[in-house]
């Protein structure tokens, strides 16, 4: 805890003391749960069913269909209608069944896993052609796939094994798809999750998969998402860097390519495995004298088009043992195509560094390239390729360079909150004239955030306005069993209906992509929410949520929310960028924790005395609408134990609406004085107001640096210390060697000693006989003794 409060303390400094690393920037608007939870939420229920009834869904994915939302959970497949009108619950029309027989279940048992674990988890959802669903499950870490009929849920043919297409545990990562009639997945193949593999399957093309146990091809990987564009299937995944093993478990993310044509090697190299898999690592970081890296890759899109350029933007999160940040870089396909046509990386023996492998090194063909194309004319499939160039391939599948963000910088920063990035979704034609980019962003917190790409003057992603953070979570339909899982599993866009599917592991939440209701008649906050997805409408007078069919007059200002000439409207609130917002029971400004601290921010913030019922469920205290007196907060620093999730939950001071100095009790009780925070006293509360917060920041950093010092200045006179103690030792130690060398030395004289003592005493031995012989000495004599002598 402490080294991450070190962390936070520079992460924060770096924002605020004008160095390189970019800021947080800050939404808009903020809608919380409390309105939120109007949305439907789908719990796998029927129409007519109990709402009380619950089951536990265990929800892995979500894919929309021919206008249908499909549900993968545990041992069902859910179908929801996605153009039936629901409002507070979502209900499924039709449902699958598929749960493991009871051997299997028995043999999972056997093999130690828990009743829990033992179910069909469906991990492979796609559709395989117009009318048919290709579908995959555990199985009781057994797995299997079958092809249902995509409109009525009926089993078609034979259950195939899922070995290679599907895991064998539900919290294994897998990806599939279907490309010119074949699978690609992703997976590991056996019950102990060693055998990663890549594999293709089923189609008119041979089977082929990556080098079995040859972990530099693949190392313990987390496969994220495949997309297939042009001529190759893309895989993006993080692994164990195999280059950087003598540093220990260091993850990298990964892309990898495989050619759709691919035919496998020779009978001799690399039979029935891929010939063209190559590697290489993702940059996603912050440039610098010593660059920032964010190298655990969460999410990845499908192939998007952006101003003419053909990319995917991925989110990325610091490793999971480190304090929490993410970043979303945005990579062009282009790109990604000549680092697979540029210098290999090999080590040359285990105990070496990796290097590129010299140009001149390099076999012809080269390796990794597609049989037929232009320049390899005369190779008609993979296996007419020379042993040279396969052996090659099988042991220098990873490239030098890595892949380079575009810009060469992260698009979005997020390091100031206690949560990382899980998702990611693009609407590449928001607005009426879809002309606009609005990226929406998962959380493992229950939170979307959802911004505006904007472009610069290379024609490209450069920046990104923070529209709106939007907590989607509803605690109160979600929990199962008194647990809640915030961590969005899946999203899906539905732009007919201008709204968002979001799924959790016990539901799926339908959230509208705008929520320009909340501005009701206040032309201003509309016109300043720059959402496109929101307008001003002229005929009714109100902001209306816009789509690419809307047909009324409407006013909008997207580059840039100018709002002049238009007039405060009643019942408003400052946000904390500045703009001023419509308030409601929703919307409030980011908390001091959230925000990493910021100061000098407004709250609109109701008396806790208040006995009203409106508490959202990530704050304390409650919001109300009318109006209040907007209050500092009190500078930092904060205990602990006065954070959750990155909002404060108490410690705010609360003043009389009715009181604009401040000086009078609270409405409830007209003889108290200003009640301070809890756990200040009176005196506290009287005491001079707060310093600049990065004056206090600076002063902190200071009083550690100090202190850091000391501690050092302390260490090395305990080591100089043990010095002074070793060299004593030392001397002791050689004294006593030399006393040992004595003691030796005179042990060995002894016998010499004893010897000539035997010698001397020869004569008395012949007077011990003659007095034992002597009968009037016979018992008078101590024979024994002489003769012992």
């Amino acid at each position: 805890m402490r080294s991450e409060a070190l962390l936070l303390l520079y992460f924060t400094l770096l924002h605020s003391g004008g160095a390189a690393f970019p800021e947080d920037s800050e939404p808009i608007s903020i809608s919380h749960g409390n309105y939120t939870k109007q949305y439907p939420v789908f719990v796998g229920h029927k129409p007519g069913r109990n709402a009380t009834q619950r089951h536990r869904l265990d929800i892995q994915l979500i894919l929309i269909m021919n206008r249908t939302l499909y549900v993968a959970a545990r041992d069902h497949i859910y179908t929801v209608d996605m153009d039936a009108s629901f409002t507070e619950e979502m209900y499924f029309s039709k449902k699958l069944t598929w749960k493991s027989k009871q051997p299997d279940v028995d043999t999972c048992r056997m093999k130690g896993k828990h009743k829990d674990e033992c179910h069909n988890f469906i991990k492979v959802l796609l559709k395989r052609n117009d009318d048919t669903l290709f579908v995959c499950g555990t199985n009781a870490f057994n797995p299997s796939c079958r092809n249902y009929k995509m409109d009525t849920l009926e089993f078609l043919d034979e259950e195939i094994s899922g070995m290679a297409r599907c895991p064998y545990d539900a919290k294994h990562a897998n990806v599939a798809l279907f490309a010119d009639g074949k699978l690609y997945s992703a997976t590991v193949t056996d019950f102990l999750a060693i055998d990663a593999v890549i594999y293709r399957s089923l189609g008119d093309f041979p089977t082929l998969r990556t080098v079995k146990y040859d972990s530099k091809w693949l190392k313990e990987p987390y496969f994220v998402q495949a997309v297939d564009y042009g001529d190759h299937i893309y895989f993006f995944y993080r692994e164990i860097a195999v280059e950087y093993n003598s540093m220990g478990k260091v993850v990298f993310p990964r892309v990898a390519q495989v050619c759709k044509n691919d035919m496998g090697g020779s009978q001799r190299v690399l039979e029935k495995q891929w010939t063209s898999f190559l590697k290489a690592r993702l940059n996603c970081s912050v440039p610098g004298d010593s660059h920032f890296y964010f190298n655990i890759l969460q999410a990845v899109t499908d192939v998007i088009r952006i101003n003419g350029r053909d990319v995917v933007l991925a989110t990325f999160s610091t490793p999971y043992n480190s304090i929490p940040g993410s970043a979303v870089c945005a990579y062009d396909m282009a790109d990604i195509a000549s680092v697979f046509t540029g210098r290999f990386k090999e080590q040359k023996s285990p105990d070496s560094t990796w290097t590129p492998v010299p140009e001149e090194r390099v076999p012809r063909p080269r390796p990794g390239s597609c049989a037929g194309a232009a320049a390899l004319e005369k190779y008609v499939t993979s296996t007419d390729f020379p042993d040279d160039t396969l052996n090659f391939i099988k042991t220098h599948p990873l490239m030098d360079e890595a892949v380079p963000s575009v810009v060469n910088r992260p698009w979005f920063l997020r390091t100031m909150v206690r949560y990382r990035l899980t998702k990611i979704v693009v609407d590449t034609a928001a607005g009426p004239y879809q002309n606009h980019t609005v990226v929406f962003l998962g959380s493992e917190k229950g939170i979307i955030l959802k911004f505006l790409a904007q472009t610069g003057n290379n024609g490209f992603l450069s920046d990104s306005l923070f529209l709106e953070e939007i907590n989607v979570y509803n605690p109160e339909k979600c929990s199962y069993e008194g647990v809640e899982d915030k961590r969005i599993m899946g999203m899906q866009l539905d732009k007919e209906r201008n709204s968002l599917y979001v799924a959790f592991t016990t539901c799926v939440i339908w959230v509208p992509l705008g929520r320009c209701e909340r501005h009701g008649t206040c032309k201003k906050t509309c016109i300043a929410a720059r959402d496109p997805y929101c307008g001003w409408s002229k005929d009714a007078g109100a902001c209306s949520l816009l789509s690419s069919a809307t047909k009324v007059l409407f006013e909008q200002d997207i580059e840039h929310g100018n709002t002049d000439g238009l007039g405060d409207c009643q019942n408003s609130f400052v946000a904390l960028n500045g703009h001023t917002n419509s308030h409601d029971s929703t919307t409030t400004s980011r908390s001091p924790a959230h925000e990493g601290y910021d100061r000098g921010r407004m709250l609109d913030w109701k008396d806790p005395l208040d006995s009203s019922e409106n508490t959202d469920p990530h704050v304390g205290g409650s919001f109300h609408n009318h109006q209040a007196k907007k209050v500092e907060l009190p500078a930092p620093p904060y205990n602990e134990d006065e954070v959750g999730d990155g909002l404060i939950t108490h410690q705010l001071m609360t003043v009389p609406r009715e009181d604009p100095d401040g000086t009078a009790g609270h409405a409830d009780d007209p003889q108290s004085h200003l009640l301070p925070p809890r756990g200040q006293t009176s005196s506290q509360a009287d005491a001079p107001p707060p310093q600049e917060p990065w004056t206090v920041l600076l002063q902190a950093f200071k009083e550690l640096e100090q202190c850091m010092l000391d501690a050092q200045e302390k260490q090395l006179r305990a080591q100089a210390q043990m010095n002074v103690n070793l060299k004593g030792m030392n001397g002791s130690l050689r004294q006593l060697n030399a006393n040992l060398r004595g003691i030796n030395k005179s042990l060995k004289n002894i016998p010499k000693g004893f010897h000539k003592i035997s010698k001397e005493l020869a004569p008395l031995k012949g007077l011990t006989r003659a007095l034992n012989s002597c009968p009037k000495y016979k018992h008078n004599v101590p024979s024994k003794s002489w003769t012992q002598l």
